[in-house]
């Protein structure tokens, strides 16, 4: 076929909450996986049980795949809604497949082609409605001459504990949707996914990353209180509980959570819990307490827009400066933010190591857009954890113990029941032993040891990850979840003759002052892509280096960067 599009497609699906809109695009991805190629997936849902629209975008490819792009090769519309909302973004070239029985098309776009595919009467000869999403995966399948096979062994993934009766109706309806439209569409859709070599790869969320890299660094002790978009980390922690010996409890609030993991690290156990804005705004008493007795923490705050209750279901990256400054008087804090799947699980390891051996509270700072999006990625590998203990040997050698000893920012730590290692811990300020002192030396030199933690920390990690041309005319620097977007802009900003360099900040605090400094140096131009309204890593690199970078593009509506919006601005910088 004249211009056809082999193994490069954005592909949507999408119809109201309660339609397997969710399911489907996932299974559709997997399935890709399987094939040997790779794709990334995005959901898009407003807060709603039921109703609305629900979209779920998949970008296939050969090449890596970053990020969604904002085409749309192929719209999958199971309801009106869905095509007067989503029909304009199909490229030129592209194709939207409906139900002609179910709703007309009543502007269709120019350029773009139409398949009617009777689902409903296929769902309703195969088992009833349920499985209008399964037809539709299989129509534009067929459109797309995919092997059903792949699809075939998801779907039997799937529904395999439903029995083989559910599995066959499932693959029925996938199958029926398939026929129809290989039958009736025989020249296709102008695009194909063909299989190529199988990579071993993965198909993970951010937030099961996150719960994976937790298992890996030896957490065993989880406590949390339900929260979009963090909740998703605490599901994948219960449903490997039993499995790895773990004790993950779901509390009465945010308050509690936070100093049940305390509770649990103070006893020797590495612990964790997870949350969204509102609730950090309950846990920051707690956050002081774990700063104060020096216990190592970790806490998962996956942001979404606010203030307040917010938008519950869409993204946001505005929690930076609140996460870094969060809890009263001066208080050290370690900072991480993971740009994509790999860090979601490295960095995870890389908090509760950082957090132990520097006794410190350790963040984690992901969003809805990297928790709740799913991408293949090589399958993940970890060193054994590291414990930063005294061992029962040790503690039992102390003959004056000190919890808090002056001679060294981190002290030996001690956990109740080793012989010689007992101790105070309040949330007073204390001296050596842990008793109370408010003695103003002690005050300075007890002040002065937590933030020595950060400077020891600072020089035990990379913080910055710079990629690119060497000799760049323009310097992307994001921070989390922007990591992906930047890179598919830069292959667009390629094409356009534009030399760009990416300097991606993971961890930011301790912040890495020199790195960031002299990438800007390096480089022609700066431009600082967040989706915040006040540009909080611009002002931080502000604060940090005394540099203003030349161009800030921000966005704040609730929705992630496209890579063309990133591209865009990057050409108009540039004067092209």
């Amino acid at each position: 076929m004249a211009g056809l599009t082999v193994n490069d497609l954005s592909w949507k699906i999408g119809g109201p909450a309660g339609f397997g809109i969710a399911s489907a695009g996932e299974a559709f991805a997997k399935a890709c996986m399987r094939a040997g190629l790779n794709a990334f997936v995005l959901s898009e849902n407003p807060s709603l049980i039921r109703g609305g629209n629900n979209v779920v975008s998949v970008h296939v490819a050969e090449r890596e795949v970053h990020s969604h792009v904002a085409r749309t090769d192929m719209l999958v519309a199971l309801d009106e809604m869905t095509a007067t909302l989503h029909a304009k973004g199909v490229a030129n070239g592209g194709c939207i497949i409906h139900d002609p029985q179910e709703f007309a098309l009543i502007d269709r776009p120019a350029g773009v082609n139409v398949f009617g595919i009777p689902i409903k009467r296929l769902c309703e000869e195969r088992g009833g409605l349920i499985m209008r999403n399964t037809v539709a995966v299989g129509a534009a399948a067929g459109l797309l001459s995919f092997e059903t096979a792949f699809l075939e062994s998801v779907l039997k993934d799937i529904f395999g504990r439903k029995g083989e009766t559910v599995v066959k109706q499932n693959v029925d309806a996938l199958r029926a949707g398939y026929d129809y439209a290989k039958q009736n569409y025989p020249q296709g859709s102008g695009f194909r996914l063909e299989k190529r070599k199988p990579s071993g790869k993965i198909m993970v969320s951010g937030n099961d990353a996150v719960a994976l890299g937790a298992v890996k660094a030896g957490c065993t002790f989880m406590s949390s209180y339900p929260m979009t978009p963090a909740t998703g980390v605490f599901e994948a922690m219960a449903e490997m509980e039993k499995r790895y010996g773990l004790v993950v409890r779901q509390v009465e609030d945010e308050i509690a959570a936070v100093n049940m993991a305390i509770g649990a690290s103070f006893a020797g156990a590495r612990a964790m819990t997870s949350t969204s804005g509102g609730g950090f705004c309950l846990m920051t008493e707690g956050l002081g307490l774990a700063m104060q007795t020096e216990t190592p923490i970790v806490i998962v705050e996956s942001q979404r827009p606010g203030p307040a209750t917010g938008m519950a279901t869409r993204t946001a990256q505005g929690d930076l400066l609140f996460v870094l400054h969060a809890s009263t008087d001066d208080a050290p804090r370690l900072v991480l933010a993971p740009g994509d799947m790999e860090e979601c699980f490295s960095l995870t390891m890389k908090a509760f190591d950082l957090s132990e051996k520097y006794q410190l509270p350790a963040i984690l700072l992901l969003d809805k857009f990297l928790g709740m999006s799913y991408a293949t990625a090589p399958a993940f590998k970890g060193v054994p954890a590291k414990r930063h203990l005294l061992t029962d040997r040790e503690a039992a050698r102390m003959k004056d113990y000190k919890r808090y000893d002056l001679a060294d920012c981190v002290s030996p730590r001690a956990v109740p029941g080793q012989k010689g290692g007992i101790h105070w811990a309040s949330s007073y300020e204390h001296n050596e032993y842990g008793h109370e002192s408010e003695d103003e030396t002690i005050r300075i030199r007890m002040a002065q040891k937590r933030f020595c933690k950060l400077e020891r920390a600072a020089k035990d990690v990379e913080g910055a990850e710079l990629s690119g041309s060497k000799t760049p005319e323009l310097l992307l620097i994001g921070w989390g979840s922007t990591k992906g977007p930047i890179s598919e802009a830069m292959l667009l900003l390629d094409k356009a003759g534009i030399k760009t360099a990416h300097l991606h900040v993971s961890i930011i605090s301790p912040f890495p002052k020199g790195a960031v400094l002299q990438a800007i140096k390096d480089a022609g131009k700066a431009l600082v892509i967040e989706n915040n309204q006040t540009g909080q890593l611009a002002s931080l690199i502000r604060e940090a280096t005394g540099l203003d970078v030349d161009c800030t593009l921000l966005k704040y509506d609730g929705r992630m960067f496209f890579p063309e919006e990133i591209s865009r601005q990057a050409l108009k910088m540039m004067g092209k």
